[in-house]
């Protein structure tokens, strides 16, 4: 990772989903490891009080993230910054923000739908800066 980027550790982010329904937790590591396959030099910021963890490629919540998980009692919000710019298909995304989107992850099948993770490949090249190189 290029010097300066912070990024948060595997125990902030357990940490931000201490509290959560295991079933939840479990569903929430999944998400972020879908966001890294995506994209592995992401950069991730976990904002513990308010139990959100934001990715980007760089540390900007603003300007240089493109997604954010926040885990609820019965799924994780899985949420583009941008979504309502995004190219998704209908029904995928739920929100009626004038930017942000998100789809609510119930189960693992759902963090397996091709259509969702085109939508983070997408949303990495979406309104933010290219990933610092390593």
């Amino acid at each position: 990772m290029a010097e300066g980027i912070v990024t948060s550790s595997d125990a902030e982010f357990r940490a931000m989903l201490a509290g959560s329904p295991e079933s939840i937790a479990e569903l929430a590591m999944l998400a972020r490891g879908l966001i890294f396959d995506v994209l592995p030099q992401t950069v991730e910021v976990v904002w513990p009080h308010q139990r959100i963890a934001g990715f980007g490629t760089g540390p900007k919540k603003l300007t240089e993230h493109f997604v954010w998980l926040a885990p609820r009692s019965k799924h994780v919000a899985f949420g583009f910054s941008y979504g309502s710019e995004l190219p998704a298909p209908d029904g995928l995304l739920e929100g009626t923000g004038r930017l942000m989107r998100h789809v609510k992850i119930r189960a693992a099948t759902d963090l397996a739908n091709p259509e969702l993770r085109r939508l983070v490949e997408v949303a990495t090249t979406h309104r933010v800066p290219p990933p610092r190189s390593a």
